[in-house]
């Protein structure tokens, strides 16, 4: 066990032999254990397969004493750790095995509910049953380099379908595929486990950033512009990598947008970061997802998120489109609206339309100096009202988009500066100050603002908001 055992749960049940299946009875008559292990030590509780046992399969033993240590875990208020070994449910056992599922996936739904964290790592082979029940459902999971994890088995598929595995069921190709949040060495379960849990620092690696050539500086909103594309200008994942001290992965497949279980200034957070170095910068559907997710995580374990915004907008393209690009927006709008816990957003280069604003709904919405917000891009502002996309230059100046001009548009909270150091500054500081709730607030001011007293509307959006 990864942390010393100070209690041990449940070690003398064994399964018996319902089926009266044959030679089962004397099989397990043979085995020393069951083939899960229970318990807690100072720090979680833990859930570990035994493959030696039956292949680690899950007949009514198992799934009794999954069960109770989720349910002993919700009410000591612990944390739940999972080492997955296992070969799926137990045929011997027949449907008393299979309702197994049904029963630890429940108790782990008590557990979440609980607004409790869970963490698994997969161990070789990971397949049936326990995949597909309680092993899926940890809010951030590992697999073990060069483990077998899958639904089915490898064998079992090829035997029963006739058609070969190609590119799935190996450790790799579930992190490729974006099933798991990372792979680790065997050697790195254990320093994996305390980073996810918050008990050690495990920082995200600083990546170099090349300096812009130079050249000459534009003046006015267009120069603004420029600046916050400036290549080597720090976006929002080397934001996040001075910011926190820890970070704990939560996998996306599009990397233009990064998530992760982290650490700021001692407490933990959930940090949401766009990369507009990666890619197009452009999100897609499932970059939005993956924030959905963070955001719905950070809600669930009561934590403050943290959005780092710089995207030039949502991914246009056919592809995104007919994977529901509008839809996958409007959720993530939806899920940072029902977050029941403090939020800070930053503007730290472009941000870009809808897809930006998604990210940046947030209690205390900061902006860095050079930084820019904007309906939409000028360039596509410069096609939709004159034409010319080549205007963008004269359009940008037009669209209100500066910090300044935000702060005074209400649509900011403050501005912060461009500088690492003092942007991190500024966030924690937010972070200490910000009130759920606040998101709507800013914004139905800056609305009232704008509505003409004549109409009523302003009269109706103050007295709303008191």
């Amino acid at each position: 066990m990864l942390h010393p055992v100070t209690e041990q749960w449940d070690d003398r049940f064994r399964s018996a032999d319902p089926l009266r299946f044959p030679g089962y009875a004397e099989r397990l008559a043979r085995e020393p254990a069951e083939s899960v292990r229970t318990g807690r030590t100072a720090a979680y509780v833990f859930i570990e397969g035994e493959f030696a046992v039956l292949g680690g399969s899950m007949g009514a033993a198992h799934g009794e004493a999954v069960v109770r240590a989720y349910d002993r875990a919700t009410d000591l208020g612990l944390p739940v750790v999972l080492l997955t070994r296992s070969g799926g449910a137990r045929m011997q056992e027949g449907m008393i095995s299979l309702v197994q599922l049904q029963r630890t996936a429940a108790a782990a739904r008590r557990h979440a509910d609980a607004g409790l964290l869970s963490v698994a790592v997969h161990g070789s082979p990971t397949v049936g049953g326990v995949l597909a029940s309680y092993g899926s459902l940890a809010d951030v999971r590992a697999v073990v380099a060069g483990a077998t994890i899958g639904f089915a088995g490898p064998r079992v598929v090829e035997e029963t379908t006739g058609l070969p595995i190609d590119r799935s069921h190996t450790a790799e190709s579930a992190w490729s595929a974006g099933l798991v949040d990372a792979v680790v060495e065997p050697g790195d379960v254990a320093a994996w486990i305390d980073g996810a849990l918050g008990l050690v620092d495990r920082p995200m690696a600083a990546r170099p950033l090349v300096a812009d050539a130079g050249g000459p500086v534009e003046t006015g909103a267009w120069g603004e512009v420029l600046r916050s594309r400036r290549r080597g200008r720090p976006t929002g994942l080397d934001v996040a990598a001075r910011l926190c001290s820890s970070w704990t992965e939560l996998r996306g497949t599009d990397e233009t947008i990064r998530a992760g279980l982290a650490t700021v200034d001692g407490r933990r957070v959930a940090v949401v970061a766009s990369d507009r170095y990666a890619g197009s910068g452009r999100p897609g559907p499932r970059a939005f997802a993956l924030a959905q997710r963070a955001v719905t995580l950070a809600g669930r374990l009561g934590l403050p998120l943290v959005t780092l915004v710089d995207m030039p907008g949502a991914d246009p393209s056919s592809t995104s489109e007919n994977a529901g690009i509008a839809g996958e927006i409007a959720r993530t709008f939806s899920a940072m609206a029902a977050l029941p816990t403090a939020s800070v957003g930053v503007c730290v280069g472009e941000g870009g339309s809808g897809g930006a604003l998604a990210l940046a709904g947030a209690d205390r919405l900061l902006i860095q100096e050079h930084a820019v917000f904007s309906v939409i891009g000028p360039e596509g502002a410069a096609v939709i009202l004159e034409r010319d996309a080549g205007r963008a230059a004269e359009v940008a100046g037009r669209l209100g988009l500066t910090s300044a001009e935000l702060l005074r548009l209400g649509i900011v909270d403050a501005v912060v500066p461009d500088d690492l150091d003092g942007a991190c500054r500024a966030i924690v500081d937010a972070l200490d100050a910000a009130k759920p709730g606040e998101r709507l607030t800013r914004v139905d001011v800056a609305t009232a603002r704008a509505l003409e007293a004549s109409d009523g509307g302003a009269e109706r959006l103050d007295t709303q908001i008191g």
